[in-house]
């Protein structure tokens, strides 16, 4: 050995030695911290603003059952429950939705901050707050003072993130809660970003170009037949730049709204089984909602006991809580169960808008010109000065073409602002005030009526009751569209033509619906996302619907049996053929490729009939070939710059098989090369990057561990020595169109086919005992990293598993009683 090998050991060890202590004791304070910010689940407490002592108990299943002599002590309480066991989410989505992130994250959010505070959340939220019932505000207020008094009372630390970022919690305001239901509302927007890609795309593409990248819903024309390419160089809309210029589409907020209004596939599967097609005699009913996955999971269970208030009825619901809200969204009473999927109307519109070329300061109306309203946001920034924000709003809503810089990167600014209108936004919007009515339902139609108060989103409601009968409504408000709108919402529109305002609201009665009567006769009801609306439907809802691949494959489940069981419902739930990839088979199991490789990658593809399963080569295979035959094909024709900002947030796998099964369409996308010469170049470099991942033994390779469903940590998981701390990884089966979803970002520098976008719950219940009902959440209830509760349901929802989800569970694992008074010092 060298003699500065042998010193450099030597200073190794020396310097081990003498921080060994220091990182003892720096292990032994973590350890103190992480002991104390564990919850207290048994014994009694102290809490100054019940009313009355509170059962807080948790269950086998690990589900919070919270029992309270009134309806407000127990929004109280599950008030306390969350702050205790998901304090930092709180804390986080408290700070997205205000637009204040950056007051502690520093200058990384100020795009995310400078977004939510245009589209004016909070203000919105205020504006809807003052509108609810006196029996619903007083109730609010309580969900928000049991936050504040868990942060108040002292009983245990804050979670290791408030120290690592030396955040103290904020203060809980009702207005807060009615804000995080206006942000689920935009998690599940995607119109709005499919509108601004169709404008950017026609930069670059023709029409006809358009819709064979972007296709309608199969046996669908496009949803508007007006030559969109020609209207937008008619009005001289872009921007024109050297080659060289960056050219963003969706740059800014994405990482930290997590795609929040811009991502495309947004969905959920449900459905229910008649009882004349269960082994029961009673109705079936399944719900996964799928929604981008973090840690903490989204969900909370919890069940709500509380005696009825004036004006009320009794509840006693369990299921699916959002930490931040305090009802069950998604879950069942002693008599009815309901679950939803996203029913995907347009109710975002972008309008551009004109400005005055004499005076900047106005834009162009039907009526002439007028002047934007203006105010002014001030954005506290970490390590910087302040930010002052000018935010412009026109009569459509906000201007976001000012805080989304792809977007002033595509349109003339000189010329043009892109505005929002937005139905969620709305005063009016009632939705929180129906999750509370929805909590005391016991029958379908008692669902129905307090259903009718749900705004925003709109939501493929599927419900099922212990009397036998069920139902299907979309749920929601949906504008009007007048017949001379050609449009129809699909792109940007001239804000100064009233003929794409709004012309209304779709009424109810003519909301998409199915009676008892039609299910029972067909058997079952299922919606996966598709296209909802009857033949010879009337109105114009939207054209934006996912495709029909999960619908299909769910049908043809329900068929294959007279009868069904919750394992047969479980089985649907964990089914992972993709008939997407069963599409593009033929073209790839006649590719001719000298890669080394190629013959032992198509022996894994002779057997392979599209079933994604984790532990084999073939989906892996046909995944990568898919995404280097869209980047040869699609990114040489919109740019490099667009196909990055673009691709995975919009989804050109239609496009890909159309461009494949079409000869015509497939040469002119292929061209100069042929489609077969593109195929198996693609092959070669997927070969290759596999390899590089996985090494050279192709019988090893594995999807799942290219597809692990990632949960990630908001904000740590961006911090790669924490995300291995802080974010949930399990391998994972499926893709973006099968049931059990596992969608990608194709797109990412660093794992693009982990699953980012799944399951976040499953549900199963029987409605002959509801008792028998089941779930699995997709990480775990605690939201404290160092707690066995934290991770311990991911392994269980991988392989598709459940836990029971009873009102009145054999035994209790933890008892806790919540006693009015002051609450303790410490612990």
């Amino acid at each position: 050995m060298k003699l500065g090998s042998i010193v450099a050991a030597s200073w190794r060890r020396r310097i081990g030695f003498a921080i060994a202590p220091v990182l003892l004791a720096a292990a032994g304070v973590l350890g103190l911290l992480a002991w104390r910010s564990f919850p207290v689940l048994d014994g009694e407490l102290r809490v100054g603003g019940l009313g009355a002592p509170v059962d807080v108990r948790r269950d086998a299943a690990d589900v919070t059952h919270i029992e309270a002599a009134s309806l407000a002590d127990a929004y109280f309480a599950i008030g306390w429950v969350h702050a205790q066991e998901r304090g930092w989410q709180l804390e986080f989505n408290r700070r997205l939705m205000r637009g204040e992130l950056s007051e502690v994250l520093g200058p990384r959010t100020l795009a995310t901050d400078r977004l939510l505070r245009t589209l004016g959340i909070l203000p919105a939220a205020q504006a809807q707050w003052e509108r609810l019932p006196a029996r619903e505000r007083r109730l609010l207020q309580s969900y928000a003072d049991g936050i504040n008094a868990f942060h108040a009372g002292g009983s245990q630390l804050p979670s290791p993130e408030f120290h690592l970022l030396r955040v103290q919690p904020g203060r809980w305001t009702p207005q807060d809660s009615m804000g995080w239901a206006l942000m689920m509302a935009l998690d599940l927007g995607a119109n709005w970003g499919n509108e601004f890609a169709r404008l950017s795309l026609l930069q670059r593409l023709s029409t006809d170009e358009l819709w064979q990248l972007m296709p309608p819903y199969p046996g669908e024309p496009p949803a508007t037949t007006v030559d969109l390419a020609a209207l937008y160089r008619s009005l001289d809309v872009y921007r024109d730049r050297p080659p060289h210029q960056r050219t963003g589409i969706e740059a800014g907020p994405d990482p930290w709204l997590a795609g929040l209004g811009h991502a495309e596939g947004v969905g959920s599967n449900n459905w229910v089984v008649a009882g004349s097609r269960s082994a029961s005699g009673r109705p079936l009913l399944a719900n996964d909602p799928h929604l981008s996955l973090h840690v903490p999971a989204i969900w909370y269970m919890a069940r709500l006991k509380a005696p009825a208030e004036p004006g009320g009825r009794a509840t006693d619901v369990i299921g699916a809580t959002l930490p931040g809200l305090p009802v069950v969204v998604l879950g069942r009473t002693a008599g009815v169960a309901w679950s939803y999927t996203n029913t995907a109307p347009d109710v975002q519109d972008l309008y551009l808008e004109q400005i005055d070329p004499e005076r900047p300061g106005r834009y162009r109306t039907p009526g002439g010109w007028a002047s934007f309203s203006e105010r002014e946001e001030l954005i506290r920034v970490k390590g910087e000065p302040d930010h002052r924000l000018r935010v412009r709003a026109t009569r459509h809503g906000p201007v976001v073409s000012d805080v989304m810089p792809g977007y002033a990167d595509v349109i003339d600014t000189r010329r043009y602002v892109l505005a929002l209108r937005w139905a969620a936004l709305d005063a009016d919007n009632t939705t929180v005030q129906a999750g509370m009515a929805a909590n005391e339902a016991q029958t379908v139609d008692e669902l129905l009526q307090a259903s009718a108060l749900h705004h925003s989103p709109m939501q493929n409601l599927l419900a099922a009751d212990t009397q036998g009968r069920m139902a299907f409504e979309a749920i929601g408000r949906v504008p009007l569209r007048r017949g001379d709108d050609e449009l129809r919402g699909i792109a940007p529109a001239p804000g100064w033509d009233a003929r794409h305002d709004w012309a209304g609201w779709l009424p109810a009665s003519a909301h998409p619906r199915a009676t008892h009567e039609a299910i029972a006769a067909r058997g079952w009801w299922a919606t996966a996302n598709q296209r909802v609306l009857p033949p010879g439907y009337s109105h114009f809802i939207g054209g934006d619907w996912a495709t029909p691949e999960r619908f299909e494959r769910i049908e043809q489940l329900l068929a294959a049996s007279d009868r069904h069981d919750l394992r047969s419902m479980a089985a649907i739930q964990a089914d992972t053929v993709s008939s997407a990839s069963r599409r593009l088979l033929p073209l790839l199991q006649r590719v001719r490729s000298s890669h080394p490789l190629a013959a032992e990658a198509q022996a894994q593809l002779r057997g392979f009939d599209g079933d994604m399963r984790a532990d084999a080569a073939a989906p892996l295979i046909v995944a990568a070939w898919a995404d280097e035959m869209t980047r040869a094909l699609v990114a040489p024709r919109i740019g490099a710059e667009k196909f990055q900002a673009l691709y995975g947030k919009r989804s050109f796998r239609p496009g890909l098989e159309l461009m494949l099964e079409q000869p015509a369409i497939g040469r002119a996308w292929c061209a100069p090369l042929s489609c077969e010469q593109h195929a198996a170049a693609a092959l070669d470099r997927a070969l290759v990057r596999i390899a590089a991942d996985q090494g050279r033994e192709v019988a090893e390779w594995r999807w799942g561990r290219a597809h692990p469903a990632l949960s990630v940590h908001r904000p740590l998981g961006s911090v790669p020595l924490l995300a291995r701390v802080f974010d949930v990884s399990v391998p994972s089966p499926g893709d973006a169109w099968t049931v059990n979803v596992g969608q990608y970002l194709p797109n990412h520098r660093e794992q693009p086919f982990a699953s980012r976008h799944a399951a976040s719950l499953r549900t199963l219940y029987d409605l002959a005992d509801p008792e028998r009902s089941l779930f699995i959440s997709q990480a775990g209830q605690s939201g404290l990293v160092f707690s066995s509760r934290y991770r311990d349901m991911a392994g269980e929802w991988a392989r598709v598993q459940y836990r029971p989800l009873r009102l009145n569970p054999p035994h209790w694992v933890h008892q806790l009683v919540l006693r009015p008074g002051p609450a303790p010092s410490g612990r």
